[in-house]
């Protein structure tokens, strides 16, 4: 039996966010290295955290760096 996850998100619209963020930089591979780091910073920021356990970190941060992306009003001003 497949386990299904409980987030929102399908792995299809992660594949589509994660192609959207590659195409949208100018060299794949550091947003691939971007994207890692983020995860691994989320990863230790949200050790204690166990009420979102079901996504990963790197699952997380391309959601999260795909959304900067297509809305840049939720970073708002420095």
């Amino acid at each position: 039996m497949l386990k299904r996850s409980k987030f929102e998100t399908t792995q299809s619209q992660i594949m589509h966010r994660a192609e959207d963020l590659i195409n949208a930089a100018s060299n794949r591979y550091r947003i691939t290295v971007q994207v890692a780091n983020r995860a691994k910073r989320r990863r230790y920021e949200d050790f204690d955290n166990t009420e979102d356990v079901l996504m990963k970190p790197v699952l997380r941060s391309i959601i999260e760096m795909s959304d900067e992306l297509t809305q840049p009003e939720i970073i708002g001003e420095l």
